[in-house]
């Protein structure tokens, strides 16, 4: 029996353990982004071009995605404790064997490495807070746990500048030593022990397994790298779409043969539970979409280098950790049908704002739409997140957990995917259009023939038609979104005064 059964009140080794699982998921969530704004440099001093190079953020997010919904699994078979304490351990070292790599192949193999056990820790946060916490003081878990999902991301570009530009790019990776040592020693002192279940092992959905490692691995590359291949003109697109379909085959037979299927996809036939997921992929395409927009524009546009860009993408982890301390209260006190819609409208609403961007558009321009994305994430991932685990039975709320953040790393490859394509192809679009109104009548060729020439009115083509197609990512990620609100009307709604119900 857990200390959630036999006590009214945590003790503090306890929150000991919520503090690990919480620091091992805001672990997690950073090294997704952290190496964004060092890219270039490492590519530089491993000697990697720049279509190379992308594998060092490609290798991270696919293995993280693939291990996220087998982590409930892997916990069954070693236990919480022992589970953990792998994931962190290896989880380190994959960590200093990245701040180290002299090449390609010794960079992405660390990055692959850190993406699996990285994984472990971030659907396995909720279980310490379901087997640790009472149910009353179980939103607190919750709360934290949002915590990481937002501001993993929104400072991992931030720190990823801040050590680039001011000591080193190793440093980005090596500042996990630190940190790892200090999470074992949380976890060996909050969680107990629990003999390991070696014979899953024999009872191993083997299809489902590896479908899950061949759908979602070869989902993720194929969204990854779709852009740059130029989708199904490559051979290697069209074998990626193959792998990726075998393994979603494979996978749904495993749901149909296996004795104890990998996870339980059934639960995505729940209308609530199949609502939850929708809108976790469309709000991890809106966070990740445009923490990749806003560093994007301010770079190309007003010459922000890659701390002063991230900067301005913090804005919006400050409201969200602001709220943090009432969450517990606001989920038993609002209907979070209305709280996620209110989320998903305050999101839109922040899109709508950045439409109007300009040649002219810098980092104080942001910051009211940032402020009012801060409040929509709040509303939209925290509440969200009590509807996933809510929403299943209990004895599915583990399989719950790791679909719902697979989808929202998911959501934010998604994402990616139509940034790269739409904004070549609305850039191509405006410029096209720009170019038939120069005339010689027109203004724009009056003022800059005389002074510039043909090639400075095609720059100004080109940059005006760069800030036209930035717009337009903020439009579609603002209907988007607003086209989602009816489906928070499908989640179930918490009884009044109840506490979260999460796995144990």
């Amino acid at each position: 029996m857990s200390a959630a059964d036999t006590s009214d009140k945590a003790d503090v080794a306890a929150w000991l353990a919520v503090a690990a699982g919480t620091i091992g998921a805001l672990m997690a969530t950073l090294d997704t982004s952290i190496v964004n704004a060092a890219l270039p440099t490492i590519q530089g001093e491993i000697g990697a071009s720049g279509a190379e190079g992308t594998w060092i953020s490609t290798a991270y997010l696919v293995a993280e995605i693939v291990m996220i919904p087998l982590a409930g699994w892997f916990e069954k078979i070693f236990g919480l404790r022992t589970f953990l304490l792998i994931a962190a351990s290896l989880f380190t070292v994959f960590s200093m064997i990245c701040g180290v790599s002299h090449d390609l192949s010794m960079m992405v193999a660390g990055r692959i490495g850190q993406g699996f056990t990285g994984g472990a820790m971030i659907p396995t946060a909720l279980s310490i807070v379901a087997t640790r916490l009472p149910p009353h003081q179980q939103p607190v878990g919750v709360a934290l746990f949002g915590m990481t999902a937002v501001m993993g991301p929104v400072l991992g570009p931030v720190l990823g500048g801040w050590l680039t530009e001011n000591v080193s790019w190793h440093y980005a990776f090596f500042l996990n030593l630190p940190i790892g040592i200090g999470l074992i020693a949380l976890l060996l002192t909050g969680l107990s022990g629990a003999p390991a279940r070696w014979s899953m092992f024999r009872e191993a959905d083997v299809l489902g397994i590896a479908g899950l490692v061949l759908g979602l691995g070869g989902l993720t590359i194929v969204l990854e790298e779709g852009q740059r291949e130029r989708w199904f003109e490559s051979e290697l697109i069209w074998q990626l779409s193959a792998i990726t379909l075998v393994g979603f085959v494979m996978l749904a037979i495993g749901q149909r043969v296996a004795k104890r299927p990998v996870i339980q996809l059934k639960i995505l036939l729940d209308r609530s539970f199949g609502a939850v997921f929708l809108l976790s992929l469309m709000v991890g395409a809106a966070l990740y979409g445009i923490l990749y927009i806003i560093p994007q524009f301010l770079a190309q546009v007003a010459g922000y280098n890659a701390e002063q860009s991230g900067n301005v993408t913090m804005i919006s982890g400050i409201p969200t950790v602001a709220m943090l301390a009432v969450f517990p209260i606001l989920v038993r006190r609002i209907d979070l049908r209305l709280a996620v819609a209110l989320g998903l409208l305050l999101y839109g609403a922040s899109c709508f704002i950045d439409i109007g961007l300009t040649s002219d558009t810098a980092g104080p321009q942001f910051v009211l739409s940032q402020v009012i994305r801060g409040f929509a994430q709040f509303f939209a991932m925290l509440f969200l997140n009590a509807a996933a685990t809510s929403s299943v039975a209990q004895e599915l709320a583990e399989d719950a957990s790791g679909l719902f953040n697979a989808a929202r790393n998911l959501g934010g490859s998604i994402g990616l995917a139509v940034i790269g394509a739409l904004q070549e192809q609305r850039t191509t679009f405006h410029a096209a259009r720009l170019a038939e109104s120069v005339t010689a009548n027109s203004l724009l060729t009056q003022q800059a023939v005389p002074r510039e020439g043909v090639v400075q009115i095609n720059q100004h083509i080109q940059s005006q038609a760069l800030v036209m197609a930035f717009s337009d990512l903020y439009w579609v990620f603002g209907i988007g979104l607003v086209l989602m609100i009816p489906l928070a009307f499908l989640l179930r709604p918490l009884p009044k005064d109840a506490s979260i119900s999460l796995a144990h």
